[in-house]
């Protein structure tokens, strides 16, 4: 028996804030994932599931995207290859709850659109097509043909398909996004914009400048072979927890680690790994030996001192420092780079970092004597304005040190959404080069746009001025994964139709356009019958590598069809019958898709013969492979010169940065415990050092108003209790998508046009509900 959804919203009075932990995981993290998978799934289906999460003959896990171990490698899978947040995301996809068309019929849309984000979540899967016509009140049920017919005649209907925006999740499967890119742009129109807009945008377009390729440049089996792990604005303990095993790993071989995060994160001080006896009854492993308490966004300032440390060494002993046969041979600007970071103002890097200076000094020593290291950083470093450069200086520190092409050592953003890399691998990109265009229009004798497509940022923008008026979302939730959430809701309910695929009822449901349709699809976890017979879809994790998932579950219900199959009925509906390409065969046999995508995506040859290897294939990355940089603009590999850039925050404010509570992922909230932090029962929370409270007047426990201010405007947060917590001064904390609404719209990183979700200045004001 399962537990129903709750029938009442959070109560926030509720919340109980204790100490927090420094430690992670333990016994309590699988007494946790048991007790999540009894309540949604019940105890057989929790042990079929979890029994195939993330083995060969399994799905993958529809949750982060760390890489699983490789035989090839000399590495074993666990027979629990997961960890507690993968067991929770499969429960919530697995659950026996359901939202029916009774549960539209008793609910109208402007009553759910009162509830939080956690009670839409947990009323279950949905089981049919829905659609809310314009001027009612609730969604009813609707066919899948005439949902089809609604959406061409819709689209067709458009002056211009630059009209229409169609956006991806990262947990669509490469299949799905192949096709589904083909359909966007069979139909016209380049608008593609997808959650990596939001997060790991700005890691792509430095790595791509600095060394010709916009992903990562190390395997999971390096990690076994570093001498120096930096992990810089990352919370593996709670985002990606796989990762601690790796970290624990590497620590046993003798490698140390650096934790370089504006707040202490547990899972980086000490992990419990509750599949040993030292996990479960002993005090586990110590894991960063160096915690860098950097104040937000002051890592650029801070590399760059690493990197004036490790020049100045050089000078004085020539040939002990920096690889020079590895610059000489392999990059282009050494000397620019050198004359910029020679030339530091350490005045400006105490107040950028608020560091010590004989901990950067350390910092700069243990890099030095490493001869191999991995730097590792997620959405901590992206989302700020300056947020490229940062990453950029993290490469030429790398690069100084010969650390790109070598066992043990390289560059590491790590993804968090389990095939974010792999929609954009298959053509989710609202500007791909023209070499993969012209392949397409090879491929299948059509002509697809080549004029520069929306981002996020611009798509909302473009719905907000009315340039843009049909939404179709290919799973996510945009409505709270982006930034401005009140400009963007206005955005989205002034469509004429927007369109969600979607496995569980969440925000984006309940602002709709003027018309709404909502298309439940398949889950990961579930088995994908098509004519052809069962289907098995791929994805890409963080590290390139490409490999199969096949669900083993009954289907949620009858109702659904999968990503591929909505996509292809969708295109033909809306392109015709004698459209070149054979969206039938595509949807009967998704092998076809992989023959078509081995032709098309670099790298991909032999895609259904390499793919179906127990552990994949690895995609080619020629600066990991073999020091190549041939998709720089020299041919090497570039060092780069930035301006030493900071927030700057006046007196009596803030620094916020959005982040996720350990109950959830990204906008998924499975619960209210953060029990790493020491908050459970409550969302509205705000971190900040005692000592800011102190002096800008508040107690710790005290209900406040979050104001946000940008470029002359202001936007309000409300009903947020302060907690005291050990941060670096002057910065503050609170959970996403709650303190989404303070993100300006045009606040973005430069180059990228990420959202700054780390670095909003904010004041704390009584709360107007006291």
């Amino acid at each position: 028996m399962t537990q129903q959804p709750p029938k009442h919203d959070i109560d926030e009075s509720r919340l109980e804030v204790g100490k927090p932990k420094d430690w992670a995981a333990g016994v309590t993290g699988v007494l946790v994932s048991l007790q999540r998978g009894y309540q949604q799934m019940g105890a057989g289906r929790t042990v079929r599931a979890l029994r195939v999460l993330n083995q060969r003959d399994g799905f993958d896990c529809p949750g982060c995207a760390w890489p699983e171990p490789r035989e090839i490698d000399g590495q074993k899978r666990k027979l629990a290859e997961f960890c507690e947040n993968g067991a929770k995301a499969v429960a919530e996809e697995a659950t026996k709850r359901r939202a029916g068309p009774e549960f539209f019929a008793e609910h109208s849309v402007e009553e759910l659109s009162r509830h939080t984000d956690y009670w839409l979540g947990q009323q279950g899967r949905l089981t049919h097509p829905m659609v809310l016509r314009e001027g009612g009140t609730h969604y009813e049920p609707i066919s899948w043909e005439a949902a089809f017919d609604l959406i061409a005649d819709t689209l067709r209907g458009l002056d211009d398909p630059n009209e229409a925006v169609f956006y991806t999740s990262g947990r669509t499967s490469n299949e799905a996004a192949y096709v589904y890119q083909l359909l966007v742009r069979s139909f016209g129109t380049n608008n593609l914009p997808d959650c990596s807009n939001m997060c790991h945008e700005s890691s792509g377009a430095a790595l791509a400048a600095s060394t010709g390729i916009g992903k990562g440049s190390v395997t999971l089996a390096d990690f076994n072979r570093s001498d120096l792990i930096v992990v810089v604005g990352q919370n593996p303990g709670t985002n990606h927890p796989r990762m601690l095993s790796a970290l624990e790993e590497a620590k046993e071989r003798g490698a140390k680690i650096v934790a370089v995060n504006p707040l202490p994160e547990a899972g980086l001080m000490r992990f419990k790994n509750p599949q040993n006896v030292r996990g479960v009854v002993g005090k586990g492993t110590p894991l960063a030996d160096e915690f860098v308490q950097v104040r937000l966004g002051g890592d650029l300032a801070l590399f760059q001192a690493v990197g004036h440390l490790l020049l100045s060494w050089e000078e004085a002993a020539p040939g002990t420092v920096l690889d020079r046969e590895f610059i000489d041979a392999h990059t282009d600007a050494f000397d620019a780079w050198a004359a910029g970071v020679r030339d530091l103002d350490w005045d400006r890097v105490d107040e950028a970092t608020g560091l010590d200076r004989q901990q950067i000094v350390r910092l700069a020593r243990m890099i030095a004597e490493s001869r191999r290291t991995i730097y590792c950083w997620a959405m901590g470093l992206t989302q700020h304005k300056h947020a490229v450069p940062t990453i950029a200086e993290i490469a030429n520190v790398a690069l100084a040190r010969g650390m790109i092409g070598k066992p043990g050592a390289g560059l590491c953003p790590v993804r968090g959404h389990s095939n974010v890399q792999g929609d954009r691998t298959m053509g989710i990109w609202e500007k791909m080069p023209a070499s993969f265009l012209d392949a397409l229009d090879e491929e299948f004798g059509i002509r697809v746009p080549r004029e520069e497509g929306f981002d996020t940022v611009h798509a909302i923008r473009a719905l907000r001025d009315g340039t843009a008026s049909v939404f179709v979302a290919m799973g996510g939730n945009f409505a709270a994964a982006t930034p401005d959430s009140e400009l963007t809701e206005r955005a989205l309910r002034s469509c004429r139709l927007t369109v969600q695929v979607s496995t569980k009822l969440n925000r984006s449901h309940v602002v709709p356009g003027r018309t709404a349709l909502i298309l439940p699809t398949l889950g990961r976890t579930e088995r994908d019958m098509q004519a052809g017979g069962e289907q098995v879809v791929s994805v890409e994790d963080s590290m390139s590598v490409v490999h199969t998932s096949r669900g083993r579950l009954a289907p949620a219900s009858e109702h659904l069809l999968s990503e591929v199959a909505i996509v292809c009925r969708m295109a033909r509906s809306l392109l015709g019958a004698d459209h070149p390409v054979p969206w039938a065969e595509f949807e009967a046999d998704y092998d076809t898709i992989r023959d078509s995508i081995a032709r098309v995506v670099p790298g991909c040859h032999d895609y259904n013969k390499r793919v179906r290897d127990p552990d994949g294939f690895v995609l080619p990355h020629a600066p990991r492979d073999a020091r190549e940089f041939t998709g720089t603009k020299t041919g090497k590999a570039e060092f780069t010169v930035s301006p030493l850039e900071y927030p700057h925050v006046p007196e009596g404010r803030l620094l916020l940065q959005t982040l996720r509570s350990h109950d959830q992922y990204n906008t998924t909230i499975y619960g209210l415990s953060d029990r790493y932090r020491g908050v459970e029962d409550g969302r509205r929370v705000v971190f900040a050092h005692p000592e800011d409270l102190a002096e800008l007047g508040f107690a710790d426990g005290q209900l406040v108003d979050l104001v946000s201010e940008w470029n002359g405007t202001e936007r309000r947060a409300a009903a947020f209790r302060t907690v005291a917590y050990p941060c670096a001064r002057g910065c503050a904390a609170a959970y996403f998508p709650e303190a989404n609404s303070l993100v300006a719209l045009d606040s973005v990183a430069d180059v990228s046009n990420t959202p700054v979700s780390k670095s909003i200045v904010v004041r704390l004001e009584r709360a107007s509900a006291e």
